[in-house]
């Protein structure tokens, strides 16, 4: 009975945190917000950019600032500030005149200090700013949902639309212009989805943490396919996995659900990269000891004499 009892209380426990309805829409949001990472994130960590990322996440502030203090919707500002930084960022790298790397560094300070500035002015945003930087995907409603489920549909369309261009651009830019494949809209579509993924993913993990979310499932992907679609579909299920351990684990230590969602994300890629290590030393110990054995075999075989007729009996030969 008391058994009964104990099994009893403990699945109440693993399943209470799936009962509540607030529970339940951060899971579906969560996972939403993984499958968009999940896909450009392997662009991102294929092709470098993951200061783009860090620094489009932080140019969100000034406009969340902004809209925060005049009333206006938080994920509007974030979206029209990141989108202002990301055409800011094309423009800076088609006049030439800076490196691309140099751009973003001085947009990302300039934003993030303009951002900082504007907080410092208001005197009650510190709610507002904590949830901008480490997000609040415990809060997520249907109209949030929603639009995710859109920022989906429109990553996977622009994904698949321009596939060879993405995978041109990324080896050899000079060979995607000859074959008509517009590198400079792929790079500027890029940005676009790098934009897209970081507004999508504020309120989950905020601006802070999104870089974590992008990069980590998509490394964590990476020792176990071999082509650019399956890292994708692999670093969703990644990002999936992470979203629900961090909430379990927010629901039950009472640990920030973004962060905690983060920090699942890269325990699971150092997890990956350990597991995948092992899987390669114990192929290649295994080959060694394969290859040891066939040589000790050869070198037996040369040693051997060659095998001799028995001796025939005189006795017999006379019968």
């Amino acid at each position: 009975m008391n058994l009964n009892m104990f099994y009893s209380d403990w699945v109440h426990w693993l399943i209470e945190p799936f009962t509540a309805d607030f529970f339940l829409r951060a899971l579906i949001g969560g996972g939403l917000v993984a499958i968009i990472c999940g896909v450009v994130g392997t662009w991102v960590v294929i092709r470098g950019m993951a200061f783009l990322g860090e620094a489009i996440g932080h140019g969100m502030l000034p406009g969340v600032a902004l809209a925060t203090v005049v009333g206006a919707p938080a994920i509007a500002g974030g979206a029209v500030s990141a989108v202002v930084m990301s055409a800011t960022i094309s423009l800076l790298q088609r006049r030439g005149r800076l490196s691309y790397d140099t751009s973003i560094g001085l947009l990302f300070v300039s934003m993030l200090s303009l951002g900082v500035i504007i907080v410092s002015h208001s005197r009650s945003f510190a709610t507002d700013a904590t949830a901008m930087l480490f997000g609040d995907i415990l809060a997520m409603d249907a109209g949030d949902l929603l639009g995710l489920l859109l920022a989906v549909f429109a990553t996977v369309f622009i994904a698949v639309i321009l596939h060879r261009s993405f995978v041109a651009t990324a080896f050899d830019t000079r060979i995607a212009q000859t074959l008509g494949l517009r590198p400079q809209l792929a790079q500027l579509a890029m940005v676009g989805l790098v934009t897209l993924a970081v507004v999508s993913s504020y309120q989950a993990v905020g601006s802070l943490l999104v870089v974590g979310l992008l990069l980590a499932p998509a490394v964590a992907a990476g020792p176990w396919t071999r082509s650019i679609p399956a890292r994708m579909a692999v670093a969703a299920a990644f990002g999936i996995v992470a979203v629900v351990l961090g909430l379990l684990c927010s629901w039950y230590a009472g640990t920030a659900a973004g962060a905690s969602i983060a920090m699942a994300a890269i325990t699971l890629a150092a997890l990956s990269s350990l597991v995948a290590s092992s899987v390669v030393a114990s192929s290649v110990g295994a080959s060694g000891a394969g290859r040891r054995l066939n040589a000790w075999r050869s070198r037996r075989a040369a040693k051997m004499p060659e095998p001799q007729p028995a001796p025939v009996s005189v006795s017999l030969i006379g019968k």
